[in-house]
């Protein structure tokens, strides 16, 4: 994009004049990504109890794991700056890493999480990837990631994620 400064005044324009707003991306931001990893605990402690071998959460732990440090390596390798490193924009979200940018591990890691439990249950598998879907709107909004690395980051998670179906 040549002038990403300009698109994201457009985009945040509105949500700026309207202080609620702000807090509202700002809380929606913060609950999902503390939610998530509850929901990621509750499921495996569900999974655990539910099946007659322990051994049925293996897949749920090593395909998420081992996809997570995979994507880790991908983006310190990439190191992709910021968009408030890069471009005059006041961020919605304050962030203090520089770098690594790309792709976005937030939501990478709510996606995974949320087709961790489609494997389990359809319709709670839907809602967390539409709040998935949501933190990445929020992530943009936020200033922290360009719509790139959410995308790419939801899109990644979701094909690790479905490495699950296959177990």
């Amino acid at each position: 994009m040549t002038d990403y400064a300009n698109f994201y005044k457009k985009l945040t324009s509105l949500i700026r004049t309207r202080p609620k707003m702000v807090q509202l991306v700002k809380l929606i931001n913060y609950i999902i990504t503390r939610g998530m990893p509850l929901v990621y605990a509750g499921l495996l402690f569900y999974i655990c109890y539910s099946q007659e071998s322990w051994q049925a959460v293996l897949p749920y732990i090593l395909i998420p794991g081992l996809s997570f440090v995979l994507l880790s390596l991908v983006r310190k390798f990439l190191n992709q700056p910021r968009p408030y490193e890069k471009w005059e924009i006041d961020p919605l979200i304050i962030k203090e890493p520089k770098g690594q940018s790309m792709p976005s591990r937030h939501v990478f890691s709510a996606v995974m999480i949320s087709v961790c439990v489609l494997r389990v249950t359809s319709l709670g598998g839907i809602l967390l990837l539409i709040l998935s879907a949501l933190l990445a709107f929020c992530r943009v909004l936020g200033g922290v990631h360009y719509p790139k690395d959410v995308i790419i980051g939801y899109l990644v998670g979701f094909a690790a994620g479905s490495l699950l179906f296959w177990f």
